[in-house]
């Protein structure tokens, strides 16, 4: 025995610690190395749903609080506090993006997303846009990165409406925003090719 005191990971000895390190905006996850203690049977589906123990978390307020101290390294994801850190299960992105607001056009447009949990973000080099086919069927799936290394997947009503206002750059088809043009799909691949 190491003489360490074993603690079992639980949601509401993360939430009290997320509380009581609550500031003004994100608090500094980059900056707490706190120990692993084990996974939380936590997990965040494909839409966006927060689940603990197998039951969908029903208060906003409790999902928007644990987001914020959402950590993801390389594949993993984990709820961060200064004194423990608990893995917790994603099936595709942490987030959704449910909706957008273009300004502008062309390569001034602006692209700003928001989630469901109300993050926002202006897509352009520090929030880029990437899509990822399926290499089976072909189906995309849109991201958008919200903050630190975390993204959205963009809703399917917002993709579309996104190809809608898409256009044509260096041999593929794509979105300007801040500046940067975000390749969704090589224009020779579009029905009726470009």
């Amino acid at each position: 025995m190491s003489g360490q005191k074993t603690v079992t990971p639980s949601a509401e000895g993360i939430l009290a610690s997320a509380k009581a390190a609550k500031t003004r905006g994100l608090p500094p996850l980059e900056k707490w190395n706190p120990p692993f203690c084990g996974d939380l049977d936590m997990h965040i589906r494909r839409d966006g749903t927060w689940f603990y123990q197998g039951t969908p978390i029903g208060r906003p307020e409790l999902v928007k609080l644990f987001s914020t101290i959402l950590w993801r390294e390389g594949d993993d994801y984990f709820l961060v506090t200064p004194v423990e850190k608990v893995g917790i299960t994603v099936e595709d992105a942490p987030f959704v993006a449910v909706d957008f607001e273009a300004e502008g056009s062309g390569t001034d447009q602006l692209l700003r997303f928001v989630t469901n949990l109300q993050d926002e973000a202006l897509a352009g080099p520090d929030h880029p846009i990437r899509v990822v086919r399926d290499p089976e069927t072909g189906e995309p799936s849109p991201y958008v990165l919200i903050r630190r290394n975390l993204e959205a997947l963009i809703d399917r009503k917002s993709f579309y409406r996104l190809v809608d206002i898409g256009a044509h750059h260096d041999s593929w088809f794509g979105l300007w925003s801040g500046g940067e043009f975000f390749g969704i799909i090589p224009s020779d691949e579009l029905p009726g090719g470009s």
